[in-house]
């Protein structure tokens, strides 16, 4: 991240816009060095400017000269006047990068695919190099026929490819309290989509078979830290796919080469990577920490605990902090991304008024089940005018809706650092600028 961005403490202002709303913001200082840290410090593709000798009518440098042949980069890379799209830490929030996290830079990306060099990372003791021959999976415990796989063994069993998001359980866990990462890649950055291939795991129980009172499952990674998670078994016979593809590849080792556990619409900590062991029981495993699931701890002191599933959300990409409207005057199409752990997303609407009003946007085709979903809503701004306040609302086919901050205060409290799915609202200054807020109310 270059210098590091300081993204502290949360700041209180009145705001005399909407009157009956307190508003927490992030300085717009943050904002600007967001937006800088961003772009490294250049003018980034689609800005204004460029050379006037490349400029119409006069024929451009790169149609002068011959280019480069094919494979002078076996495998490709993108334009080197797309450098600054990278993933980012922050370097405060763990005490070194072996147990960090990396985020998705979302404001740059297109679709609803995150391309695998994209993909934000969650390590808990750092990524292995794991040789695929020397790869095993062992199935135990209450079945019929204990097994190991190879990989070679996966690949000759019948695969699928679909289509999902992965988020952390703890994707905008720090904005609880208050406004306080400046840019959607810190905000929600823990979230990606990409096709997953692999061998559904009621193959691979079909082949050992199960025990009559067969009913959760321990699933271990092979990296240092050996993450493993208790899940219900009916889950994994649903649709858990043990994937070696990810977007048309071999997974990457950061992503859990040469196998991983793909869990639908449930929180990434539960998609164990470079898995190694499947133990199967009738409870799940509560005697050793390191398998039991995150917990949200509530107001009342009590903890809920197997909160699988990521709850409907959404986030606007465009405005942002990264993508400001400097020089945008006019009509804009805002735009954003929606998901949901438990189906389709049915709706999205969009506010520009701090949720005074909605309007129903656009969904981008393909609506698919478990993955991301793109909006977009056209909106006319202009420079001097606002402030304006942007949210988005998910509603997914189930009817749950995505609740507003206060809403989710008043049943979780502020004590959790997981399944924040709170409305998110941008701050539109008078010039442009986006700031990360909270309207409390």
């Amino acid at each position: 991240m270059g210098s590091e961005m300081d993204m502290g403490s949360e700041m209180e202002r009145n705001d005399p816009n909407p009157s009956r709303r307190g508003v927490l913001r992030a300085g717009a200082k943050l904002a600007a060095a967001a937006a800088a840290a961003l772009s490294g410090g250049r003018a980034v593709a689609g800005g204004n400017g460029g050379n006037p000798e490349n400029l119409p009518p006069n024929l451009p440098e790169w149609g002068r000269t011959l280019g480069a042949g094919v494979i002078e980069e076996p495998y490709g890379t993108p334009s080197r006047h797309e450098a600054h799209v990278v993933r980012r830490y922050v370097p405060w929030l763990t005490a070194d990068r072996i147990g960090s996290v990396s985020f998705t830079p979302l404001a740059e990306l297109h679709g609803i695919i995150t391309p695998n060099g994209l993909c934000f990372e969650r390590h808990h003791g750092g990524y292995p190099d794991v040789d695929p021959n020397d790869w095993r999976l062992m199935v135990h415990g209450l079945v019929d026929r204990p097994k190991i796989f190879t990989l070679q063994d996966l690949m000759r069993m019948p695969t699928v490819s679909r289509i999902h998001f992965l988020e952390c359980p703890a994707n905008g866990g720090m904005e609880w309290r208050g406004a306080q990462m400046s840019g959607v890649q810190f905000t929600h950055g823990m979230l990606m989509c990409c096709e997953w291939t692999g061998v559904q795991l009621k193959h691979i129980f079909a082949e050992t078979g199960l025990k009559p009172n067969a009913s959760w499952v321990l699933a271990e990674g092979g990296d240092a830290s050996h993450l493993s998670r208790s899940l219900p078994i009916a889950k994994l016979l649903d649709d858990c796919i043990l994937a070696f593809g990810q977007n048309g590849e071999m997974l990457r080792p950061q992503q859990g080469y040469p196998v991983r556990l793909v869990v639908p619409g449930y929180e990434g900590n539960v998609w164990i990577k470079w898995i190694r062991r499947l133990e199967v029981g009738d409870r799940p495993w509560y005697h050793r920490a390191e398998t039991r699931t995150y917990t949200d701890l509530l107001p009342s002191g009590k903890a809920r605990q197997f909160t699988f599933i990521n709850e409907v959300n959404s986030v606007i990409t465009y405005p942002c902090p990264e993508k400001p409207l400097h020089g945008k005057a006019g009509f804009v199409e805002i735009k954003g991304l929606a998901w949901s752990g438990l189906g389709k997303i049915a709706r999205v609407d969009v506010s520009v008024d701090g949720g005074d009003t909605w309007r129903t946007a656009e969904l981008q085709e393909p609506v698919l089940s478990k993955a991301l979903t793109r909006f977009r809503i056209p909106w006319e701004w202009r420079e001097g005018t606002g402030p304006f306040y942007l949210q988005s609302r998910a509603i997914d086919e189930t009817g749950r809706v995505q609740p507003s901050v206060h809403a989710l205060r008043e049943v979780r409290g502020v004590e959790s650092i997981y399944h924040n799915n709170r409305i998110h609202t941008w701050l539109v200054e008078k010039d442009g600028t986006v700031v990360n807020v909270q309207i409390d109310g």
